[in-house]
């Protein structure tokens, strides 16, 4: 990895370095009031990028005029049929020929902390075999309780893989790659791996960042988190919006389940999408044998369900306890958050339903609210 320094600053704090071997690929499309943001967090790095390129792709407003003023070179797509995969690939495609060691995926809503692209390539350099190091993202500062939710619910999901080591999706939203390794995928596709020989990002995927993810593991690549590549990225601010975003992350998944099929790689993700299932079917059960029991003058608490409920509630409160003290007590209440999983269980019915009658899904942009 070369790096190397920059001028010096004028205040105390030390000059950034940069990695010349390392370019950030920010596809957009009509990302003005977002981009800004997203920019400045690279800027902000203890580690800068030798390059950033802004994918502009169908781009109406004044994305293209931002990134240019923040210094960033603008790829205008061409004739661009596959939303933010085709975008993506016709990007990476111009890459292969300028020798680049790592590419860091950044979604243009998206900013990273100050340490996150030092500690991804200091991971990267540690180990070969790995492929990608995945941003654990956040939500933005919740402004109401849907937005609170999701908050939460990314506050989980972030324990999760710091408690286990295990990255289950490398996240689109920030992620540093290998270039070596896509270039591994774009060869493999159309033969090992479904897609366009060629192709970076399956073409064909609407959740482009889980089959990337199913990719990389078929070939043999590992993948990894840190603490420090925490993104914030945007929270769904209607009921209406996360049930289509939702909507199309389940049914992106099965699809890429069916394409692969089930293999050592796929068995995990399979046992995933089935307790989905499972817990859809068991909560129905549970509210219906006690809707039943009330009605019939049966119901009782039980002291072993009860203790099994506590212990249940106080791992719903600390796996948020970074999320602060309002997600905690949200959590606390717990009937909110349960009914937030059942408008989530939902989501996936109805994905699963399109995923068997093979029906596609609309692609959900929805404006920043962030001044």
């Amino acid at each position: 990895m070369t790096i190397t320094s920059q001028a010096p600053a004028l205040t105390r704090a030390p000059a950034p370095t940069a990695c010349e071997e390392l370019v950030v690929v920010i596809p957009a499309h009509n990302e003005q009031d977002a981009i800004g943001g997203t920019l400045r967090s690279l800027e902000e790095q203890t580690v800068t990028p030798g390059r950033v390129v802004v994918v502009a792709d169908g781009c109406e407003d004044g994305t293209a005029r931002i990134a240019r003023e923040h210094g960033a070179q603008v790829v205008v797509t061409e004739d661009n049929r596959h939303r933010k995969a085709g975008a993506l690939n016709q990007a990476l495609a111009r890459l292969t020929e300028q020798g680049r060691t790592y590419v860091l995926v950044l979604d243009a809503d998206t900013r990273i902390a100050p340490e996150f692209i030092e500690a991804a390539l200091a991971t990267l350099e540690r180990d070969p075999g790995l492929g990608a190091v995945s941003g654990l993202f956040v939500g933005e500062r919740p402004r109401s309780v849907l937005e609170r939710f999701q908050a939460n619910e990314y506050a989980r999901y972030r324990t999760q893989i710091l408690t286990t080591g295990r990255v289950a999706v490398v996240t689109g939203t920030a992620s540093v790659f290998r270039f070596e390794a896509l270039l591994d995928v774009a060869a493999a596709r159309g033969t090992r791996l479904p897609g366009t020989l060629g192709d970076v990002y399956d073409r064909s995927a609407i959740t482009e960042d889980s089959e990337l993810t199913l990719a990389l593991r078929a070939l043999g690549w590992r993948l990894a988190s840190r603490p420090e590549c925490e993104c914030v990225t945007e929270l769904m601010p209607t009921w209406g919006d996360l049930h289509r975003q939702r909507v199309r992350w389940y049914k992106g998944m099965l699809d890429n389940l069916r394409s692969y099929g089930l293999s050592r790689t796929t068995a995990r993700y399979v046992g995933q999408q089935l307790m989905i299932a499972l817990g859809i079917v068991t909560i129905t059960m549970l509210a219906v044998l006690t809707a039943a029991s009330v009605t019939a003058g049966t119901f009782a608490l039980q002291p072993f369900w009860l203790c099994v409920g506590a212990v249940f509630l106080v791992n719903r409160v600390v796996t948020v306890w970074p999320a602060g003290r309002g997600g905690r007590l949200l959590a606390l209440a717990l009937v909110p958050e349960i009914v937030y999983d059942l408008a989530l269980q939902v989501a996936f019915v109805r994905a699963a339903v399109r995923a068997l009658t093979r029906r596609d899904v609309t692609w959900n942009h929805v404006a920043p609210a962030r001044t």
